[in-house]
């Protein structure tokens, strides 16, 4: 086929036909008949150039206007709003865990669908080779930014005014308090009947929920009356297996300073973590407590959570068989498991005492059985190293 807009430009340049139709670019190939080359090209570009001015010119594309081309949704602008609106729910989502995060945590949830939508945005540009920054990109992540703000207000306001979520801060706002404890008066507080709640996440499978359940079960009978306790034994396959244990699931605490609240996995299977029954619960446990077990809340200013509150390694002596010996123990205030144990029984018991606002002694004379005089003592000094 013949490149006619080469024969236009050798011709400008003054090369005769004989030399056009030579030149390999030009793309002809006459048959053998007829005759000198260059003529039978002149004649044919003749007759195409007259068959041209018949037709007419040919019909201009007509260029789509720039506004109408901007009102389209291109890939590009689906991924910058999608990065805006993603970026500000990720945003408020962390800042406010609950109630913003408790639908989709921030972490890592929306922190993964961020990190895809960006991947989207950033191909789509490669694709497009976009680069201008177009009124209508502007629109898009304007609209975007309102979308997130509607959209993750509207998660919180369900959350907080619906079903009663209490406004947490990011864990890396909460500051460090002695024994491994974490919280301060950024917190907000979680009574019940207006006493402080302490609330306890754990499962008995759990070899470091089996270990850390004697302190909470310990303070919590210096407080008032409890009953339903029972012994047990953590899982035989998983670390430290059969580690003695206190069942805390069926407590009853009957107490006029302190309440208690409790979610415990009971059944057979490993791995499995407890489910909660409120959202105060599930706001505390997505929150701060790491993703593990256990976890224990005091009045909602106070948490333990990422790591075990007694290491278990420290109970395998009394492994298999010895739950009723470290019961006994640590109800007497005697021998090793209670000097296992009692570090944390007196950190959890201040924690309690500086949610009721009311003094160590006046704690001590009205609960029973009454504190003894190492208790109040080891209590008094925890409570002043608490902010």
């Amino acid at each position: 086929m013949v490149d006619w807009d080469r024969v236009d430009e050798l011709r400008s340049s003054g090369e005769s036909w004989a030399t056009i139709a030579a030149d390999p670019k030009v793309g002809f190939h006459p048959e053998a008949s007829a005759g000198d080359p260059g003529r039978a090209l002149r004649a044919l570009y003749h007759r195409q150039k007259a068959r041209r001015e018949r037709q007419g010119p040919a019909p201009t594309p007509r260029r789509q206007p720039a506004k109408e081309r901007e009102r389209r949704w291109t890939l590009v602008r689906v991924g910058y709003l999608a990065v805006t609106v993603v970026a500000i729910w990720f945003v408020l989502a962390y800042v406010a865990p609950s109630p913003v995060g408790l639908l989709v945590p921030a972490i890592p949830y929306l922190g993964l669908a961020l990190a895809g939508v960006a991947f989207l945005l950033i191909y789509s540009l490669w694709r497009t080779r976009e680069r201008r920054w177009s009124a209508a990109l502007r629109s898009t992540v304007i609209g975007g930014v309102i979308l997130g703000l509607v959209f993750a207000g509207m998660v919180g306001l369900v959350g907080a005014l619906v079903f009663g979520c209490p406004y947490l801060p990011p864990a890396s706002a909460v500051g460090s308090e002695p024994g491994g404890w974490h919280g301060g008066n950024n917190l907000p507080t979680w009574q019940s009947d207006g006493k402080p709640v302490l609330y306890y996440f754990g499962a008995v499978w759990c070899p470091y929920c089996s270990a850390s359940a004697w302190p909470v079960w310990k303070a919590l009978t210096e407080f008032g009356s409890v009953t339903g306790a029972t012994t047990g034994y953590s899982s035989a396959s998983d670390v430290y297996p059969q580690t003695p244990e206190v069942v805390l699931a069926n407590l009853q605490v009957s107490s006029s300073s302190v309440a208690f609240q409790v979610s415990e996995y009971t059944g057979s299977t490993d791995g499995v973590a407890p489910g909660t029954s409120s959202c105060f619960q599930l706001a505390y446990v997505t929150a701060y407590s790491g993703g593990s077990i256990p976890f224990v809340v005091i009045d909602g200013k106070y948490v333990h959570g990422g790591t075990t509150i007694i290491d278990p390694a420290n109970l395998t002596s009394y492994a298999s068989s010895g739950a009723s010996t470290v019961m006994n123990d640590v109800r007497n205030e005697t021998g090793q498991p209670w000097n296992i144990v009692r570090g944390q029984t007196w950190y959890i018991m201040a924690y309690l005492v500086k949610a009721t606002g009311v003094s160590v002694t006046t704690l001590a004379t009205e609960v029973s059985p009454h504190w003894s005089a190492a208790t109040q003592a080891n209590v008094t000094a925890d409570l002043a190293q608490i902010s």
